[in-house]
């Protein structure tokens, strides 16, 4: 797949959209080690930051992992995470157990393709978007696609997370 004279591989999350026929488009940006925040991810994009969503793991304190996908601008509320799914409390997990338990590393850690899937809950702006972005499972690409179409492959729901 080429992107201008870029070829772009493939990620695993995109040939399982591929898999389920889904559309989306790989779209890459450089990549600044010492800035990896959505923030410049939206910059390098030209895109607004509300609709460059990023993908944290959690660890809640009765159901183990769960998934939270959040504006690039917005820090998860903690406390609401952890109500929507089931816990009384609910913590980001250690940046050293993300590969372990995602197959994925910061910066490039997506909601599709984890190594086994987790309840995933998308923050309620996610809807006001015809289409959004999220990482595709390296860093330096992302997934451009429909909101509708990531809830519905992903098994998500909406939430004020």
């Amino acid at each position: 797949m080429k992107h201008g004279n870029v070829k772009i591989e493939k990620t695993n999350a995109a040939r399982l959209l591929d898999r389920a026929k889904i559309a989306y488009e790989l779209i890459p940006y450089r990549v600044d080690e010492e800035h990896l925040a959505a923030t410049h991810v939206a910059e390098q994009l030209g895109e607004d930051v509300a609709a460059v969503f990023k993908t944290l793991v959690l660890r809640g304190d009765r159901t183990g992992h769960f998934v939270c996908v959040v504006p690039g601008d917005h820090e998860v509320d903690l406390k609401a995470a952890a109500r929507i799914s089931g816990n009384k409390k609910a913590d980001l997990i250690p940046v050293r157990e993300l590969l372990p338990t995602t197959g994925y590393i910061r910066g490039g850690c997506s909601p599709t393709g984890m190594k086994k899937p987790f309840p995933t809950f998308f923050h309620i702006s996610v809807l006001q978007h015809s289409v959004i972005y999220v990482s595709a499972g390296v860093r330096g690409l992302q997934i451009r696609i429909a909101p509708q179409d990531l809830l519905r492959f992903v098994g998500g729901e909406t939430a004020e997370i």
